[in-house]
């Protein structure tokens, strides 16, 4: 059975969003809910400016906190070391979220995507409502839904429930890696069997010292961070003695 992780090399990223943008639309995600988003920190002062990007996801860790707050068991662990949350279990007491060291869970307090349920027009006569364009687009809910979601989830998920990266666990199944990954222009995420030690991600975690997000705390997250972006150069001298 695989253990999966990712790696995310900081040096290839440049903070796009390529991820996020897919990630939401591969898995319906709803406004005001980040599967995958980033830490944006900015430093110096213009116009000598430079931006720091963490990019950060549910880091499915082996001793998730999340699961040991969940009285229902609706947040549990795979064989495969996916941590994956069942709907139809979750009684919305939130204990996971709370638990949870890296804000990556999100409660749905309303009913998803209301944009696209709206039937009022910006110009009556003259423009489509938001739903009245869904229905023209043929789509269940939201015009861009992907169906494929709902191979293990629910597509859309419900009110009153959590939700979260789930590494894109229907794509596993198929043999396909997470959207996210496939997205990213800059080859910055890499994904694979961690226990295999010929795997690409066990190659690159022993080639540079990796970090974890808050590891410290003994979650033993599974998502990896190598290297660091570093444009900074400097004039070659031998220093000199006084």
């Amino acid at each position: 059975m695989p253990r999966y992780a990712m790696v995310i090399d900081l040096q290839r990223c440049v903070g796009c969003g390529a991820c996020s943008i897919a990630c939401r639309s591969e898995n319906n995600v709803p406004d005001g809910i980040y599967w995958s988003n980033k830490i944006t920190e900015t430093s110096g002062t213009f116009p000598n400016v430079r931006y720091h990007y963490i990019p950060t996801l549910c880091n499915h860790c082996e001793n998730a906190p999340c699961v040991r707050g969940c009285p229902t068991r609706a947040m549990h662990k795979l064989d495969n070391g996916l941590t994956m949350h069942d709907p139809d279990k979750c009684i919305g007491c939130k204990y996971c979220e709370f638990n949870c060291p890296y804000g990556v869970i999100y409660f749905n307090w309303r009913k998803p995507h209301p944009f696209w349920r709206d039937e009022t027009a910006l110009i009556q006569g003259g423009t489509s409502s938001p739903a009245e364009e869904n229905r023209k687009a043929g789509g269940t809910v939201i015009p861009y839904y992907n169906p494929e979601r709902d191979d293990t989830l629910p597509g859309i998920r419900p009110k009153g429930v959590v939700e979260k990266c789930t590494f894109c666990d229907h794509r596993l199944k198929r043999n396909l890696l997470p959207r996210c990954v496939e997205a990213c222009p800059a080859d910055a995420r890499i994904f694979g069997d961690v226990s295999d030690p010929n795997s690409e991600v066990s190659r690159l975690l022993g080639k540079f010292r990796p970090f974890r997000l808050r590891e410290q705390l003994g979650t033993n997250p599974h998502v990896f961070y190598i290297r660091d972006f570093n444009p900074a150069h400097y004039q070659p001298t031998k220093g000199g003695v006084s």
